[in-house]
């Protein structure tokens, strides 16, 4: 976009971001602008010092900056970062196809892969919106993902966060794609109960992947590279639920001969990438918050709901690749939350996370305060007509499966 006016003009210029000249400028970009719908409450994020936080872990990541360069008639140049966007590429899960077998075995499911880019943390500042600017951000990012063999594209963004969903549907080609749920629990002072008939086992990162390859290769949106997920530091362990008494003998055993029922869950530190806080809430709101921190504080043996210090930066891990099998399955998981729950609160962790798909048992099964949660909407582009495998067709037109793997990574 160019704007002349007299012997003054005025140019958008979209470039990499640039972290010797460009962080303070994004941090008061990022500062000024809320996550999620305009309301009473707004949610903002501290990126702790690092605007590459959110994307740096991915195989693949770039940061690009809208900057607003003026010149006047005396050549003297002024420039001011207005915007910016986060974009990573990976290799995930699209579709199943399944073996051709010679033998008499029933074929093999076995995973159909595609090149996916993801779009996260788009700013304007609220003094230049309306200008074609996040746009303009949105094509370029595009260009490196297309550059880069992408081959579709998505972006998540709160279902009821309307300018967010008119842009990527209305402006730049997107279609409504999965409505996941974001379930959010507070941490209490207390801890929560774990059942006494279920052993948690803490697996090591190559147990870890072996189960995960073997019985989730297939579920939507699983990264093929989940090894770099499993050793990452931010990766605080995965736990597996298992009925007590149940001998463990590495995941070989276990997928050979496992037993009826079964749970998986990882665990990730979000809260050494970025803090969350909320603002906007009332002193009354604030107060009763505060009573009821101190009631669960003195009281722990009673057990009482209470709401952490979520007014004020805060941290929360998430809790993904829950999986299983059984009848007890979703009472596994629900164990499994509790530990993660309890393992939180070491932390020092104000909530706990995890997205389901609207289609999966886990929903109604995780604990979660309404208040807290929402349902997520995912908006998905196909970027190109080549694909490195023909069995799925357009995803986009895919229906959605009983679950989704949320990849930790692009939180």
């Amino acid at each position: 976009m160019t704007e002349e006016g007299g012997v003054e003009t005025t140019v958008v210029v979209i470039r990499e971001y640039d972290p010797k000249t460009d962080r303070e400028s994004v941090e008061q970009v990022e500062s000024s602008c809320e996550v999620g719908p305009n309301g009473e409450l707004s949610l903002y994020t501290d990126l702790l010092g690092d605007p590459i936080c959110r994307v740096r872990n991915s195989p693949l990541y770039l940061m690009l900056v809208a900057e607003i360069v003026n010149n006047n008639n005396t050549n003297h140049e002024t420039k001011q970062i207005v915007g910016m966007i986060r974009g990573c590429i990976k290799t995930v899960t699209c579709g199943t196809k399944f073996s051709r077998n010679k033998s008499a075995d029933p074929p093999k499911p076995l995973p159909v892969y595609t090149k996916l880019a993801y779009i996260l943390g788009l700013r304007v500042s609220p003094f230049h919106r309306r200008m074609g600017i996040g746009l303009k951000l949105v094509n370029r990012i595009e260009q490196w993902f297309g550059d880069n063999g992408a081959e579709y594209s998505y972006i998540a963004t709160d279902d009821a966060n309307e300018p967010s969903v008119s842009l990527f549907t209305g402006k730049c080609g997107y279609t409504k794609f999965r409505n996941p749920s974001v379930l959010v629990h507070p941490v209490f002072a207390h801890r929560l109960n774990v059942s006494n008939r279920v052993t948690i086992i803490k697996l090591t990162p190559s147990d870890s992947e072996s189960i995960y390859r073997n019985r989730f290769s297939t579920t939507e949106f699983f990264p093929r590279d989940i090894d770099s997920v499993l050793n990452n530091q931010l990766n605080l362990g995965t736990f597996l639920a298992v009925p007590r008494g149940y001998i463990w003998d590495g995941s070989g055993k276990f997928l050979s001969d496992p037993p009826e029922n079964w749970a998986i869950m990882s665990v990730w530190n979000c809260k050494d990438v970025f803090k969350l806080e909320v603002k906007g809430a009332s002193k009354l709101r604030k107060g009763l918050a505060k009573t009821s921190r101190i009631l669960d504080r003195v009281f722990p043996f009673l057990r009482l709901p209470s709401l952490p210090k979520i007014f004020s930066p805060f941290g929360f891990h998430m809790l993904y690749g829950f999986g299983g099998s059984g009848p007890m399955y979703t009472k596994y998981a629900k164990d499994l939350f509790g530990f993660a729950h309890n393992l939180a609160k070491e932390y020092k962790c104000g909530v706990v996370a995890t997205e389901v798909s609207s289609e999966d048992p886990l929903k109604l099964a995780i604990p979660h305060w309404k208040v807290l949660s929402f349902t997520d909407l995912w908006c998905m582009k196909r970027l190109g007509e080549d694909y490195s495998d023909g069995s799925v067709g357009d995803w986009r037109k895919s229906q959605p499966g009983l679950s989704i793997f949320v990849d930790p990574r692009e939180i």
